[in-house]
């Protein structure tokens, strides 16, 4: 089982140009990417409670370090 990474993009909520992603680690073993991508709102959720300064406006699935080049 391969570990995968929730990835969401998050903007400030009193300046919306400012954005960033935030890498989360999403346990649940076993999960392909899509199923990732449809559990992630509870997780999304809990991550904007603990952060209200900031809001998602989008989010993907994929596999660490997935992006690294060669």
């Amino acid at each position: 089982m391969s570990p995968i990474d929730l990835v969401i993009t998050v903007c400030a909520v009193l300046s919306p140009t400012t954005c960033e992603e935030q890498h989360l680690h999403f346990a649940d073993g076993g999960a392909s990417l899509q199923q990732c991508a449809m559990k992630a709102p509870p997780y999304i959720a809990q991550w904007i409670g603990e952060h209200p300064k900031w809001t998602a406006v989008r989010w993907r699935c994929e596999y660490p370090h997935s992006n690294d080049k060669a």
